[in-house]
Order: C-alpha cells, then structure tokens, then sequence
C-alpha cells in the first residue's frame, strides 16, 4: 500500500504540515518545573463536585509551580451540548475563585486558541494524515452489522472483544477497493493501525498511585468518526500535545486508557504528559439486609441520587466558595489540616499540594465535616466580607433577604454582629447564608411571613407569662447598654428578684428570678429560649415590629 497516496485521497484538501502546527502552537517559555494543567468538561450537564475537585487541583499544581491553567472545551459530542453550557462552566469556576489563565472567553491569550474541540477539526486531520502517510492511520468502511458479527464471532471462540489484529477486516483493503468505495460514497471512520501485540505490556508510574503494569493497546481505535471530527481520545492527545500540557488531572475511570494514550503520543511523536489520576469523590452510604442488619459502604457520589454532586447545590444552599474549597483541600492531602491548624493566618495559596499525599482510594465526602470548616472560615469573616458574600448570595436566591440587606445596611451589618459575636468571643454557629432564614428567622424573614414556635418552659402560666409582657409592653426597653438594668427593675416591680444568686438562696420569697422575665420577653419577640443580644434585635427590627410580636405571642398564650 502506498501510504501517502492514500492519504492524499482520503484528506485531498490538508495541505497544513504537522511541522506548521508546530511552528503555529510554539513551546512556552515558562521557568523549569512549572506546570501547565488544564480543566477539559464537555457542556453537556451540570458541573459535579468532582469536576470542581479536579480544577481545584489542576489549578493549584499550575499556580504553586509558575505554569499555567487553562479551560479547554471539549464539545465534539454536539447533540447532547447544552445552550450556554461553555458559560455555566465558566460562571461556576469563577464563582469558586477558579478563574483560568487562558480558555474560550474574552481576553484570553491567543497563542493556543482556539480552545473550543469544535473549532479544531483541520488540526486534527493534519495530525490523522500524518499518521495515515506513516502507515499508522487507515479508512475503515465496515458497517454496524459486520462489527455485529465480528463480535459473535470473538465471543464463540472466547478471544478478547474488539477490533484489532485479523478481526480488523478494513486493515486488508487495497487502495483500490477504498477507492472504490469512497466513489459509492460509503460511509468510513479513520482507525488506527495498532502495533501493540498480544501479552505485551505498559510499565506507567503514577504520582498518586504508584507503579502500574498494564497490557500494550492493540485496538484498532476510532480516531476520526464518520463526520471528521475525532474521538476524545486522538483529540486529546493532539490537543494537550499543542497547547504544551505537561500534567494532566483527571479521575481514575481514564486509568485504563493510558496504554492507548501513550501509544497514540509516541506514533504522532509527541511528548507524553505526566498523568496523575485521582480517586472519585464516595459517600457513605447504609443498606440493611434480610436480616435487617446495617452495612456501610462508599460509593461515588451520584448526579442522579445526590443532590451534593452538583456544584449548583453549594451556591444555592450559599456555602461561601472558599469554605468548600478548603474542605476540598482537606480530602486532597492527609497533610493539609496539620498545616493550616499550624498555619492559621494562611490560606490555600501558601499551602503546596503534594501529588505523592492524595489519596489513591475514593475520597469521602462529609457534608459534616464540611459544614463545620465552613462555620470556622464564615467565623474568620469580617462583618464587612460576611455582608458583601450574603448579599451576592440573596441576589440569586433570597430576594427578600437582598432587598432587606440593601435597604438597610447598618440594621443588616447589627445582625451579622448578633450572631458573629459573643462579648468578645467569635461564635461559629452559620456554616452556610441558607442558615440565616432558618436560625434567625426572627430577624431575616419578613413580618407576614413569620410563624413563630414559642419554646414556652412549662413552668411558666399564661397569666404568669401575660403579666410580664403586659408590663413590658409599657415602657419598651431598646437602649442596649442599659436594658438588663431597665429589666431587672422591672421584674424586681413584679416580684421576680433581681439577683439570681439571691433567689437561689430563699425562692419561695419570689414568683421567680430575673432569668425568667428575660426568658419570657425573649420568647415572646424571637420564639426561642436562647438568642444573641434581645435590645439590639429589637432594635433592629424596630419598635413597631416588636409590639407586633408581643400582642401575638399574647393571643398565642390566650391572652
């Protein structure tokens, strides 16, 4: 077979030299040691906390070494791309402070561009007849039907399933009969022509996972379907070549591709990346037997089961992107935790990530876990920071929450400080702004729609607990520095004793201590027994408001 006539016949109008795209797409001049990572989705569904990891990763192994992290779009799968679906990739990294170096945006540098799979297709093909010209590439025209019957073929004899060796019948075509065939306009994808051989084998060290030995690739791949455009696997390995990646990031599901990827780099002659595969973020998860036994087992998150596998379930439950980044880190290296508790003024950016400490079993995710590291970041806000980050939250998904926020900043700006501090201890209670509505209800979520559930201690009557409100409701108290002094006489006026170490001396001499009118107060105004500062919550939300709340609490009791 002359190898370059056929590839003059099947690419007639390639006339770019791989030479050219090597000229075209140079070398970058970048320090000895940086890496250049990228994160490579296809717009086709949502992203995955998965996906969010392995950016995360990618990105921080480019930042920490001088290199550089960029966004390629890998759109070749057009009937299931969604509208917008480059944007939502886009808008979602940056939203967890993910931004690229360089991608398919406005902006961006243009010496690898372009950086969308579907704008690529002529330097796919140079690369393709390039192989082809080698004698490594060839059209194939078999049908779904013979590809049928080869199969059956190979599971009655019990050999290996696919399409190599003499079960790649378009390997023996002549030049003539493709001729042929492409003048009948029969249908043809471009395969590669394997040199692997049966009981040969790859030896790959992993960063993560050590040494590994695995059989040499001996199929006869697709690397260009019947529309021209390529199979992720050719694609990749002409784009990462191109745009000079040297480290890819990607899960262990692509483990067993790599003896077909270093294949494919050494016959284009390209340079082969490093390839470091990380586990799978897992849940744990518990079944019950027959027997009625529990059993724990990890399993990876789900798009379909787990509403965390989404990263849209972090933006609208408002977990700020820098706590799921550090509980993300947290999972990456076993170190990480030791470092920041010696290191408690840094952040991510001055941690270096070590390949060598990710975990090479799946991950496990703990909403928990992650939950509590978001009360401790959310606790190193300041009012300010916590202000701007709730109202970009509630702009999206709380709009009462944002008109409150803008309206009426300095009254906003107090509650952050009621629940952020006591005296002048930090508190750690909100792990994510959906919290808000949910704890402090009586202080975010509108007056009509505001149900309060009264924590009435049963020791407390309602004409004991009316007496009190009544009493109150006449001179309101909403100077903070001198409420509790206001209260205690007050109550000392009722006959509840104004010292509670006095009442535990000699109770039968009072209807009760300081301790219960304030309880009652605060039940009546916030539903709960316990609360930040009762003065600056009135005061925030008003004295109109609190009245308001004192004569309903009253018809609750039937007062």
């Amino acid at each position: 077979m002359d190898y370059n006539k056929l590839a003059e016949l099947i690419f007639p109008d390639i006339t770019g030299t791989v030479d050219d795209l090597e000229a075209r797409f140079p070398k970058r001049d970048l320090p000895e040691g940086a890496k250049v990572t990228r994160f490579a989705p296809s717009p086709t569904g949502y992203m995955h906390i998965g996906g969010l990891y392995a950016a995360m990763i990618s990105r921080k192994l480019a930042k920490q070494s001088g290199g550089v992290f960029y966004l390629r779009i890998e759109d070749t799968d057009r009937k299931r791309e969604l509208e917008n679906g480059v944007e939502e990739i886009i808008n979602s990294l940056n939203k967890f402070d993910l931004g690229f170096d360089e991608g398919p945006f406005e902006g961006s540098p243009v010496t690898y561009a372009p950086y969308k799979q579907s704008e690529r297709k002529e330097i796919y093909q140079i690369c393709v007849k390039k192989l082809m010209q080698e004698g490594y590439a060839y059209p194939d025209f078999t049908t779904a039907e013979e590809l049928d019957a080869i199969r059956a073929k190979q599971e009655a004899a019990k050999v290996d399933i696919g399409y190599y060796g003499e079960y790649a019948v378009g390997r023996n075509l002549t030049y003539e009969q493709i001729e042929e065939k492409l003048a009948a306009g029969e249908p043809y994808v471009v395969r590669l022509k394997s040199p692997g051989e049966a009981g040969k084998t790859v030896v790959y060290s992993d960063p993560i996972r050590g040494k590994i030995e695995m059989p040499e690739n001996m199929m006869d791949v697709v690397l260009l379907k019947s529309d021209g455009i390529p199979t992720y696997h050719f694609a990749h390995a002409v784009d990462d070549h191109f745009m000079r990646t040297n480290m890819v990031i990607r899960g262990d599901e692509w483990l067993a591709s790599y003896p077909l990827h270093k294949q494919l780099f050494e016959l284009c002659g390209f340079e082969l990346p490093e390839y470091a595969h990380i586990s799978p973020i897992m849940k744990m998860e518990i079944s019950v037997d027959e027997d009625g036994n529990e059993h724990q087992h990890k399993r990876k998150l789900s798009k379909r089961k787990d509403p965390e596998a989404a990263v849209g379930f972090y933006q609208e439950q408002g977990y700020p992107s820098e706590s799921v980044l550090e509980y993300l880190m947290t999972i990456a290296n076993s170190n990480y935790e030791e470092w920041h508790a010696a290191n408690p003024d840094k952040m991510i950016d001055d941690f270096t990530l070590s390949l060598a400490k990710m975990p090479a079993s799946g991950a496990l995710f703990d909403m928990v876990k992650l939950n509590d590291v978001s009360k401790e970041m959310i606790s190193t806000f300041s009012e300010e920071k916590c202000y701007e980050k709730i109202m970009a939250w509630a702009k999206e998904f709380d709009k009462k929450l944002y008109e409150f926020g803008t309206n009426d900043k300095e009254s906003f700006l107090k509650t952050i400080s009621l629940w952020k501090m006591s005296g002048n201890k930090v508190r750690k209670d909100v792990g994510k702004w959906s919290d808000l509505a949910e704890m402090f209800g009586y202080l975010y979520v509108p007056e009509n729609e505001l149900k309060l559930s009264y924590e009435v201690d049963e020791k407390y009557n309602a004409d004991q607990m009316a007496e009190i409100i009544n009493e109150y409701k006449k001179d309101l108290f909403l100077d903070a520095e001198n409420w509790f002094a206001e209260m205690k006489v007050m109550g000392d006026k009722l006959g509840y004793c104004p010292n509670v170490k006095e009442y535990k001396k000699n109770p039968d001499a009072y209807k009760g201590s300081i301790t219960d009118v304030c309880t009652i107060v605060r039940v009546a105004i916030t539903g709960k027994k316990n609360s930040p500062d009762l003065a600056t919550i009135m005061n925030v939300i008003g004295k109109d408001r609190t009245i308001g709340r004192l004569d309903k609490f009253l018809a609750a009791i039937g007062k």
